[in-house]
């Protein structure tokens, strides 16, 4: 049974996925970025850093593990350019970080039909990440609610009674509109017929 597996299948049978899954991997891999749809690289991203992990332990095991290794990623990839250059140039690059090896940037709809577009591309070994601000703990108490409201009532409170001003001496200084006088006439509705 297949309850609770419905994660990226992208609408086509196994076989197909694999396949699919086999070519964007390969391209990313020797163009270092790709751009497709939004579902396709998110299903891509851990069909990649699987593969780029198997790599990462290539490196630091013994030749015939490295061989082992190698050959589970062409079973996966099916690309031996792909897999060699992954193994042999690229992997310098992400040993050092602990997962994460790529990113998707979404760069809006297609024009046929628009589908939402992403970029998925390896990151580079210089990049760091985002980075997030962290909340110190601070010993200041921040203040409570009620006395905030306060403060920005008393601020907001002189101007709006100078604009309440402004509008009275310029109503004063002006006689009314034709537009803002009330007329004897009320225009009838067209439906109304008495």
């Amino acid at each position: 049974m297949r309850h609770r597996k419905h994660r990226h299948t992208l609408g086509v049978t196994k076989e197909h996925r694999h396949a699919k899954l086999a070519n964007l991997a390969a391209a990313l891999f020797l163009h270092g970025r790709i751009e497709t749809t939004v579902s396709k690289a998110k299903a891509l991203r851990p069909f990649a850093e699987r593969i780029i992990t198997l790599a990462k332990e290539a490196q630091n095991s013994t030749p015939e593990r490295a061989v082992y290794l190698r050959r589970q990623a062409l079973a996966r990839v099916r690309h031996p350019e792909a897999v060699r250059m992954l193994f042999s140039e690229r992997v310098a690059e992400f040993l050092n970080r602990p997962g994460g090896y790529t990113r998707i940037y979404k760069i809006g709809p297609r024009v046929g039909d628009a589908a939402e577009m992403a970029l998925i591309a390896l990151i580079e070994a210089s990049d760091e990440g985002y980075s997030r601000k962290r909340r110190s703990k601070s010993t200041a108490k921040p203040k409570p609610a009620a006395e905030e409201g306060a403060d920005a009532a008393t601020e907001s409170a002189p101007a709006v009674s100078d604009a309440a001003t402004a509008t009275e001496e310029d109503s004063a200084s002006e006689p009314p509109s034709a537009e803002e006088t009330p007329s004897d006439e009320t225009p009838e509705s067209p439906g109304k017929k008495e």
